[in-house]
Formats: structure tokens, C-alpha cells, sequence
């Protein structure tokens, strides 16, 4: 039971955030780093998860974190990244590029 409240609390955290908990799936996998926790939401609801520059995905990660010290366990949240996404490889973020300097 102890093993599964950091996949319990996550999911409940995000349902609650969400506008459609019920495309909410929390996958959860052991090795030798300890726990990581897969987030799949829906496309629409990715803003509320990630937040204002991250926020919230920082806030959310915190507590994980906290909930895996009281059950002597690394936990490590991955939030998948939604088919059709318009975001583009990682470091792409739709910034302008800089002028140059005269």
C-alpha cells in the first residue's frame, strides 16, 4: 500500500487540476533510481499541469518529492509530452532571435 500512495496522491493532484480527469494515467516504474511517475493528460489541460514558466509542474514535482522522503523513495516526475503537440525539440521554445549587436 505505501508504494502506491505517491501514484495515488498524483493522480488526485492532477484530476484536480484538470479540466478532463478522466483522460488522467499515471504510470508508475521501480529500478535502481527509484520512482519514476509518467503523467499523460490531455493536450487541452497541458497549461493547467505545466503552469505559468512551470510553476505548477515545480510545485506538483516538490511535493512528489516530499511524499517519497516520508516513504524513504526518490520520486521523479516525467509529464509526457501530448501527440500533435506544436511545441518544437527541446530548447525550441517560438522565441524571436536576437538582434545583433552593432
Amino acid at each position: 500500500m505505501a508504494a502506491e500512495q505517491d501514484e495515488k496522491f498524483l493522480e488526485f493532484l492532477i484530476k484536480s487540476i484538470v479540466d478532463n480527469p478522466d483522460d488522467v494515467k499515471v504510470e508508475r516504474k521501480v529500478d535502481e533510481m527509484g520512482v519514476l511517475l509518467s503523467l499523460k493528460v490531455n493536450p487541452k489541460d497541458m497549461g493547467n499541469v505545466i503552469g505559468k514558466q512551470g510553476q505548477t509542474a515545480k510545485a506538483i514535482r516538490s511535493l512528489l518529492r516530499i511524499v517519497g522522503i516520508k516513504n524513504n523513495a526518490r520520486v521523479n516526475l516525467k509529464i509526457e509530452e501530448p501527440e500533435g503537440s506544436t511545441r518544437g525539440p527541446r530548447g525550441d521554445r517560438g522565441e524571436r532571435p536576437r538582434r545583433e549587436e552593432y
